[in-house]
C-alpha cells in the first residue's frame, strides 16, 4: 500500500465502534528480551542492505533479482535460520516491442518516449541496463491505430459522464490518468466499453509539480517519469493466471493463455505526463468537465470527434519465468506445529528502493536480531517462519503460489501472517484482522517514534486529534479524533483489501493477518514504480537515515516475539465484534441511501429535469434509469451480529477472569480451537464473480482494487444494485458470523472447564 493511503484507511476505520472492552490477559512482555532485540537493530546497516539490493533492476527474471534472493538466503543461514529457496514457475510477460505514436491531429507526427532518462545526482537512475521500459504486465498484446478519447480516471462514473456527453469509446483508444482506482481497472473497464487499446499517465495534479518540486529538486514525479505495474484482473484472483487456485509448479497443468480470465485482451501502456500533454493537446470534442481536468497547461478535451489518431503496439514474451521465494525458519521449542509467519516481497519494477526494499531490509534486521537471540539461548515457543517473496509486483505471484502449495499445512498451523511492504518516515499504519487490534495498540505503545521520542501510538493519537480539530475536518476525522482523545480506547486498525502479500492468507485461506508500515511524511508517490525509486531518492525524501526501517523492525519484531512466546491468546474478540457491528450499520445505511437515490432519479427523469438542466447546445443524454431498490431483510445479519457480541464478550471476560489459572491441557485445547477460528469466516461459494475470495468480512473491492470492501458480498451487491445477491450474501455472511460465534463459544467452554 502506498504510504499516502494510510491516513485514508484509518479515517475509513474510524466509523467502527471502538468501545472499551475486556482487558486482554497476557503476561507482561519480556522487557529484557525485547530490549536486547531492539538494541541489535541497526538502521545504518539496513541502509547498506538497501543500497546493495537496489543497485540494479530487480524485476522478475532479472539477474539482480536472483542475486538478491541468493544474498537473502545466505544472510538468513549466517544468522542461524534454517533457510531454503522454494522456486515456482509462473507465466510472466516481458516486453519485446512497445510503441506509441500520434499519427493524426495537432502535434502529429509524435513518438512517445517510453524510457526514463537519468536524473542528475542520482547514480542509480543511470544503471537501467536490462530494466523494463514503459510496460504494464498482463495487458493484451496488440497493434492498433484508432482515435483517442480521454476518460479521466477511467472509473465507472467517468464512463457515465462520457455517455451523457454523447462520447463513446467503442473502437477507440482511451487515455486515463492514474488515481481514484486501481491501475488494472482502467484498461479492464475500457475493454468492457469496447475500446481497442488503453494508455495510462500520471497527471501532475496527482503526483507531479502541482504537489511538490519534481525530482531531483523535490520528491514529485518528473516530466519523463512513468508508473509501471500490473493490470491483471487481481480482483478476480491473484497469482499465476494460468494456475487458478493451485500452485504454479514447473509441471503444473495450465489454462491456455487465451482462456486465462485475469489476462486482459487489449494492449496497454503507461506514459509520462510530458508525453501525455502532446496526446491530450491533440484532442477535439467537448471541453472536459471540471472533475476531468488535471494540471497540465492545456485545455482538456475528451476527444471523440476524429482528431488525435494514435498508433499503439505491444508485443511480449509470454514464457514461464522462475520465482524465488526465500523461506527461513526458527523451530519452536514447545509448539513447533504452530507458526508465526512474517513476509515482505523483494522484487521491484526497476530498482525498488522504497517499494519494496525499504520494508524488506527492516525484515532482514528483525531476522538478524532474532537469530542472534536464538544463538544466545532464546528459543521461541512457536515456530517462526520468515518469507522473502518474489514476484509480488506482477500480481502477488510468489506469495500466492506458496500459500496455495502449502494451503493445507497453513490452515492447520498458521497462527497469524504479518506483512509489510513499502515503508517511509511518519506515522504507524496498521490494518488487518480486528481481533488483533488491541494487540497492535499494546505493541505500538512500546515502540519509540524516531523523530519525537514518544511512542508511535502517542504520536498517532496526537495527529488524529489535530486533524479532527482542523477547519473543514470530515465527520470521519472528527470521530477518529474523539477516539484518540480517550486513552481508554484503542486506535482502530483498518480493514485490508489487496495490493500486497497478505491477500492469499487472509482472503482465500482465512488466516488472521496484519499489514504494518510507517508513512505519510516521507514521500514516494512521485517515483512509484518508476526508474527513480532509487536508493538516492529514498535516502533523501522517503526515510533519511533509514530511521523508520528501524522503527518497522522494532514494531514487527516485538509482535513476532510476543505471539511466538504467548501462553494465552493475544486476540481480543470484542474488538472484532464491535467492528462488524459498525460495518452492518454502514450497509444498512447504504441500502437506505440507494433506495432514496433511485426514487430521486425517477422523479427527475419523469419531470424531464435532466434535459432542462443540460446545456442545449451540447450533445447530451439522460442517465440510465436506476433499478428500483427493494427493502432488504437484514434480520439474519442483525441476529448474527448480536450473537457475535455476546460470544466475543463472553470469551474475553472468561479469559480475563480465568486465563491465569488454566492448566497446560486447557491451554493446548484453547490453542486448537482458536487456531482455525478465522477460517470460519470463509464460505466455499466465495464472492460473486470471484469465488477465489472466500472471506465474508474482508475483500478488495471489484472497482477499488487495493481498497478494502467490508462485508463485501452484501456491500457491493447493494452498491451495484444486485439486490438478489444482497439477500443471498446477507444469509451467507450471517452464517459465517454464527459459525465464528460457535467457535468462540467452544473456546469459552474450554476456559470454563466444560
Amino acid at each position: 500500500m502506498k504510504t499516502s493511503q494510510r491516513l485514508a484507511a484509518l479515517l475509513a476505520a474510524c466509523a467502527i465502534s471502538a468501545l472499551a472492552a475486556a482487558p486482554a490477559v497476557q503476561a507482561a512482555p519480556d522487557r529484557d528480551l525485547e530490549g536486547r532485540f531492539a538494541a541489535m537493530l541497526d538502521p545504518a546497516e539496513m541502509g547498506g542492505w538497501l543500497k546493495t539490493m537496489a543497485a540494479e533492476p530487480n524485476h522478475v527474471g532479472a539477474p539482480h533479482n536472483k542475486a538478491n534472493a541468493e544474498m537473502t538466503l545466505a544472510q538468513f543461514r549466517e544468522w542461524g535460520w534454517d533457510a531454503r529457496i522454494e522456486t515456482f514457475w509462473v507465466l510472466y510477460p516481458t516486453p519485446q516491442e512497445v510503441a506509441l505514436e500520434l499519427v493524426g491531429g495537432p502535434g502529429a507526427p509524435f513518438k512517445a518516449t517510453l524510457t526514463e532518462p537519468p536524473i542528475p545526482g542520482d547514480e542509480s537512475s543511470a544503471r537501467q541496463q536490462g530494466g523494463l521500459p514503459a510496460y504494464v504486465a498482463f495487458q493484451g498484446d496488440g497493434d492498433v491505430t484508432a482515435p483517442l478519447v480521454y476518460v479521466n480516471y477511467g472509473m465507472p462514473a467517468d464512463y457515465d459522464a462520457l455517455e451523457r456527453m454523447g462520447v463513446s469509446v467503442k473502437g477507440k483508444i482511451v487515455i486515463a490518468r492514474y488515481g481514484q482506482g486501481w491501475r488494472g481497472l482502467k484498461p479492464k473497464l475500457a475493454q468492457e466499453h469496447g475500446a481497442v487499446g488503453a494508455i495510462i499517465y500520471s497527471d501532475p495534479r496527482d503526483d507531479g509539480y502541482a504537489v511538490d518540486d519534481v525530482y531531483p529538486q523535490g520528491a514529485a514525479r518528473p516530466p519523463r517519469g512513468f508508473q509501471r505495474g500490473s493490470v491483471a484482473d487481481m480482483t478476480t484472483f491473484p497469482g499465476d493466471p494460468t494456475t487458478p487456485g493451485y500452485a504454479s509448479t514447473k509441471n503444473a497443468k495450465r489454462v491456455p493463455r487465451e482462456q486465462a480470465e485475469t489476462i486482459l485482451k487489449i494492449p496497454t501502456l503507461p506514459i509520462s505526463y510530458g508525453d501525455a500533454q502532446v496526446l491530450l493537446k491533440s484532442l477535439d470534442g467537448p471541453v472536459a468537465p471540471p472533475s476531468f481536468r488535471g494540471s497540465l497547461p492545456i485545455t482538456y478535451h475528451v476527444g471523440g470527434a476524429g482528431a488525435g489518431q494514435v498508433h499503439l503496439k505491444v508485443e511480449s514474451d509470454w514464457s514461464l519465468k522462475p520465482v524465488y521465494n526465500v523461506i527461513a525458519t526458527l523451530k519452536g521449542a514447545e509448539k513447533p506445529d504452530q507458526w508465526v509467519v512474517r513476509g515482505n516481497h523483494r522484487d521491484g519494477w526497476v530498482f525498488g528502493a522504497t517499494d519494496p526494499l525499504s520494508g524488506h531490509v527492516a525484515m532482514m534486521g528483525e531476522a538478524k536480531a532474532l537469530g542472534a537471540l536464538s544463538k544466545a539461548g532464546w528459543k521461541p515457543k512457536r515456530t517462526i517462519v520468515y518469507a522473502s517473496w518474489d514476484a509480488e509486483e506482477p500480481m502477488l505471484l510468489g506469495s500466492t503460489e506458496w500459500a496455495e502449495a502449502h494451503a493445507a499445512e497453513l490452515k492447520k498451523k498458521a497462527v497469524v501472517y504479518i506483512n509489510s511492504d513499502s515503508n517511509a518516515r511518519g506515522f504507524l499504519g496498521a490494518g488487518g484482522s480486528h481481533s488483533f487490534q488491541h494487540f497492535v495498540n499494546q505493541v505500538g505503545a512500546d515502540v519509540k517514534d524516531p523523530q519525537t521520542g514518544v511512542s508511535v501510538v502517542e504520536r498517532l493519537r496526537a495527529r488524529m486529534g489535530v486533524t479532527a480539530a482542523s477547519p473543514g475536518a470530515s465527520e470521519q476525522a472528527k470521530a477518529l479524533g474523539r477516539i484518540a482523545a480517550d486513552p481508554a480506547r484503542d486506535l482502530p486498525i483498518s480493514p485490508l483489501g489487496s495490493g500486497s502479500d497478505y491477500s492469499a492468507f487472509l482472503q482465500n485461506l482465512g488466516l488472521a493477518s496484519l499489514n504494518i508500515g510507517y508513512g505519510d511524511e516521507g514521500e514516494s508517490g512521485g517515483v512509484y514504480h518508476s526508474a527513480y525509486d532509487t536508493y538516492e531518492h529514498h535516502s533523501r525524501f522517503v526515510d533519511p537515515g533509514h530511521a523508520y526501517a528501524g522503527a518497522l523492525a522494532d514494531t514487527i519484531g516485538r509482535m513476532v516475539i510476543r505471539i511466538a512466546d504467548a501462553d494465552l491468546p493475544v486476540q481480543r474478540y470484542g474488538d472484532f465484534a464491535d467492528t462488524v457491528s459498525g460495518y452492518v450499520d454502514e450497509v444498512k445505511k447504504l441500502a437506505e441511501a440507494k433506495r432514496a437515490e433511485a426514487q430521486t432519479q425517477g422523479r427527475l427523469l419523469a419531470a424531464g429535469a435532466y434535459k432542462l438542466a443540460d446545456d442545449p447546445t451540447l450533445p447530451r443524454a439522460d442517465p440510465a434509469p436506476l433499478a428500483p431498490s427493494p427493502a432488504l431483510d437484514f434480520g439474519p445479519l442483525d441476529a448474527a451480529t448480536a450473537r457475535l457480541k455476546t460470544s466475543a464478550g463472553g470469551f474475553d471476560q472468561a479469559l480475563a477472569a480465568k486465563g491465569a489459572t488454566l492448566s497446560s491441557a486447557q491451554k493446548a485445547r484453547l490453542d486448537a480451537v482458536l487456531l482455525t477460528l478465522e477460517q470460519r469466516l470463509l464460505r466455499e461459494k466465495g464472492l460473486p464473480f470471484r469465488p477465489w475470495y472466500k472471506n465474508m468480512i474482508y475483500a478488495p473491492g471489484r472497482f477499488t482494487g487495493y481498497g478494502a470492501k467490508t462485508l463485501p458480498g452484501v456491500r457491493e451487491a447493494i452498491e451495484e444494485r444486485r439486490f438478489a445477491d444482497a439477500t443471498t450474501y446477507i444469509g451467507l455472511t450471517a452464517e459465517a458470523l454464527n459459525d465464528y460465534s460457535a467457535g468462540l463459544d467452544e473456546a469459552t467452554a474450554v476456559i470454563n472447564g466444560r
